[in-house]
């Protein structure tokens, strides 16, 4: 049985740091887009930079990469929350893509940290059944 937790053959720490690392390039990419309008557009980077700083922690202490990733998962949550407000304008009645960056990354934001929090829970159940619960008989 292998001693770490793969999805499509890569760690979940590789998940880890990729996924923070893209939610940076992202908001790099959609800041330059939209001209550096908005503080907002850099929302993503700063949910990324903690996300990435767990998965580089991870693969350089992976005794304590239950907590890494643990962390890595709340910031993955807050990106959860926050890619909600791109149905927003689905119950006011407004358009959202009128503000076309700000809807992708929103629906960016929602669809990959919902990804995300579904590859750390299968991690999750995946390191509990290594280490099943002892009962008492």
């Amino acid at each position: 049985m292998q001693q770490i937790f793969t999805c499509l053959g890569i760690s979940i720490n590789t998940w880890t740091l990729a996924y923070g690392l893209f939610l940076i390039v992202w908001s790099s990419a959609a800041s330059v887009l939209s001209s550096f309008e908005s503080i907002t557009s850099w929302i993503p980077a700063i949910l990324g930079f903690p996300v990435f700083l767990m998965g580089v922690a991870g693969l350089i202490w992976p005794a304590k990469n239950k907590i890494w990733i643990h962390i890595a998962m709340l910031f993955g949550l807050m990106g959860l929350a926050g890619g909600f407000d791109f149905l927003s304008p689905l119950f006011s009645g407004g358009n959202v893509f009128s503000n076309p960056i700000a809807g992708f990354s929103k629906l960016m934001m929602l669809l990959s940290s919902g990804m995300f929090l579904v590859l750390c829970v299968r991690s999750f159940i995946w390191a509990r059944s290594l280490h099943p619960l002892k009962t008492k008989e």
